[in-house]
Protein backbone atom coordinates (compact mmCIF):
# COMPACT_ATOMS: atom_id res chain seq x y z
CA UNK A 1 0.00 0.00 0.00
CA UNK A 2 2.79 2.44 0.97
CA UNK A 3 4.73 1.59 -2.19
CA UNK A 4 1.65 2.32 -4.32
CA UNK A 5 1.10 5.68 -2.59
CA UNK A 6 4.72 6.73 -3.07
CA UNK A 7 4.82 5.67 -6.72
CA UNK A 8 1.55 7.49 -7.38
CA UNK A 9 2.92 10.53 -5.61
CA UNK A 10 6.15 10.53 -7.56
CA UNK A 11 5.15 9.36 -11.03
CA UNK A 12 1.39 9.75 -11.49
CA UNK A 13 0.85 13.47 -10.92
CA UNK A 14 -0.52 13.04 -7.39
CA UNK A 15 1.48 15.82 -5.73
CA UNK A 16 -1.28 16.42 -3.18
CA UNK A 17 -0.30 13.16 -1.42
CA UNK A 18 2.66 14.88 0.27
CA UNK A 19 0.42 16.17 3.08
CA UNK A 20 -0.91 12.68 3.79
CA UNK A 21 2.63 11.28 3.86
CA UNK A 22 3.91 14.01 6.21
CA UNK A 23 0.89 13.80 8.53
CA UNK A 24 1.44 10.05 8.83
CA UNK A 25 5.16 10.48 9.57
CA UNK A 26 4.83 13.23 12.15
CA UNK A 27 2.31 11.27 14.22
CA UNK A 28 5.29 9.21 15.36
CA UNK A 29 6.50 11.07 18.48
CA UNK A 30 9.97 9.55 18.45
CA UNK A 31 10.50 10.47 14.80
CA UNK A 32 9.12 13.97 15.42
CA UNK A 33 11.71 14.57 18.18
CA UNK A 34 14.57 13.32 16.00
CA UNK A 35 13.57 15.48 13.05
CA UNK A 36 13.08 18.51 15.33
CA UNK A 37 16.76 18.30 16.38
CA UNK A 38 17.93 19.64 13.00
CA UNK A 39 18.45 23.31 12.07
CA UNK A 40 17.56 23.06 8.43
CA UNK A 41 16.03 20.62 5.98
CA UNK A 42 17.36 20.24 2.46
CA UNK A 43 15.44 18.24 -0.13
CA UNK A 44 17.30 16.26 -2.78
CA UNK A 45 16.95 18.49 -5.84
CA UNK A 46 15.74 17.40 -9.25
CA UNK A 47 16.89 18.76 -12.60
CA UNK A 48 15.06 21.59 -14.34
CA UNK A 49 14.12 19.14 -17.08
CA UNK A 50 12.56 16.69 -14.61
CA UNK A 51 10.79 19.54 -12.81
CA UNK A 52 9.30 20.70 -16.10
CA UNK A 53 8.10 17.15 -16.87
CA UNK A 54 6.68 16.41 -13.41
CA UNK A 55 5.66 19.90 -12.32
CA UNK A 56 7.03 19.49 -8.79
CA UNK A 57 9.94 18.14 -6.77
CA UNK A 58 8.45 15.39 -4.60
CA UNK A 59 11.24 15.64 -2.00
CA UNK A 60 10.84 19.41 -1.73
CA UNK A 61 7.09 19.20 -1.07
CA UNK A 62 7.69 16.74 1.76
CA UNK A 63 10.66 18.71 3.14
CA UNK A 64 8.72 21.99 3.07
CA UNK A 65 5.74 20.48 4.88
CA UNK A 66 7.91 18.81 7.53
CA UNK A 67 9.81 22.07 8.08
CA UNK A 68 6.54 23.98 8.42
CA UNK A 69 5.21 21.53 11.01
CA UNK A 70 8.49 21.49 12.96
CA UNK A 71 9.02 25.25 12.61
CA UNK A 72 12.51 24.86 11.18
CA UNK A 73 14.04 26.17 7.96
CA UNK A 74 13.65 24.41 4.61
CA UNK A 75 16.57 25.33 2.37
CA UNK A 76 15.79 24.69 -1.28
CA UNK A 77 18.46 26.93 -2.77
CA UNK A 78 21.85 25.64 -1.61
CA UNK A 79 22.01 22.18 -3.17
CA UNK A 80 21.24 22.18 -6.88
CA UNK A 81 21.14 19.52 -9.55
CA UNK A 82 23.51 20.84 -12.18
CA UNK A 83 23.13 18.22 -14.87
CA UNK A 84 20.52 15.92 -16.31
CA UNK A 85 21.28 12.27 -15.75
CA UNK A 86 19.65 8.98 -16.64
CA UNK A 87 16.88 8.24 -14.12
CA UNK A 88 18.46 6.32 -11.25
CA UNK A 89 15.49 3.94 -11.11
CA UNK A 90 16.50 2.60 -14.54
CA UNK A 91 20.03 1.64 -13.46
CA UNK A 92 21.73 -1.02 -11.35
CA UNK A 93 23.83 -0.22 -8.28
CA UNK A 94 27.17 0.26 -10.08
CA UNK A 95 25.59 2.33 -12.84
CA UNK A 96 23.82 4.52 -10.28
CA UNK A 97 27.08 5.38 -8.49
CA UNK A 98 28.74 6.42 -11.75
CA UNK A 99 25.65 8.18 -13.11
CA UNK A 100 25.18 10.45 -10.08
CA UNK A 101 28.79 11.71 -9.83
CA UNK A 102 29.03 15.43 -10.50
CA UNK A 103 25.27 15.87 -10.75
CA UNK A 104 24.99 18.25 -7.76
CA UNK A 105 26.57 21.58 -6.85
CA UNK A 106 26.56 23.62 -3.67
CA UNK A 107 25.95 27.35 -3.47
CA UNK A 108 25.40 29.60 -0.43
CA UNK A 109 27.84 27.47 1.61
CA UNK A 110 28.03 29.94 4.50
CA UNK A 111 24.34 29.49 5.30
CA UNK A 112 25.01 25.81 6.06
CA UNK A 113 28.26 26.11 8.00
CA UNK A 114 28.01 24.63 11.52
CA UNK A 115 24.35 23.69 10.93
CA UNK A 116 22.65 20.39 11.61
CA UNK A 117 21.30 19.49 8.17
CA UNK A 118 18.59 16.95 7.44
CA UNK A 119 18.72 15.76 3.82
CA UNK A 120 15.37 14.45 2.60
CA UNK A 121 14.78 12.09 -0.30
CA UNK A 122 11.74 10.06 -1.23
CA UNK A 123 13.11 6.56 -1.87
CA UNK A 124 16.39 4.97 -0.75
CA UNK A 125 17.43 2.20 -3.10
CA UNK A 126 21.23 1.91 -3.19
CA UNK A 127 22.02 5.14 -1.36
CA UNK A 128 23.93 6.60 -4.31
CA UNK A 129 21.88 9.80 -4.44
CA UNK A 130 21.99 10.64 -0.74
CA UNK A 131 25.67 9.71 -0.52
CA UNK A 132 26.54 12.05 -3.39
CA UNK A 133 24.39 14.86 -1.97
CA UNK A 134 25.96 14.41 1.48
CA UNK A 135 29.44 14.52 -0.03
CA UNK A 136 28.61 17.84 -1.71
CA UNK A 137 26.97 19.24 1.46
CA UNK A 138 30.13 18.43 3.45
CA UNK A 139 31.86 21.23 1.52
CA UNK A 140 29.86 23.67 3.66
CA UNK A 141 31.37 22.21 6.85
CA UNK A 142 28.08 21.51 8.62
CA UNK A 143 27.98 20.30 12.20
CA UNK A 144 26.03 17.19 11.16
CA UNK A 145 24.18 15.71 8.20
CA UNK A 146 21.26 13.35 8.74
CA UNK A 147 19.45 11.49 6.00
CA UNK A 148 15.74 10.87 5.99
CA UNK A 149 13.92 8.95 3.30
CA UNK A 150 10.26 8.13 3.09
CA UNK A 151 10.80 4.56 1.90
CA UNK A 152 13.50 1.99 1.26
CA UNK A 153 13.28 -0.10 -1.88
Amino acid sequence: MIRKIILNYKFNDKSYLYKTIVNFLLKNEKLFKILKSYDTIIPVPISAKRYKERGYNQSYLIAKEIAKNLKIKCNNNSLLKAKNIIEQSKLNKEERQTNIKGAYVLINKKTLQDKKILLIDDIYTTGSTVKECSKILMQAKPQKIGIFTIAKD
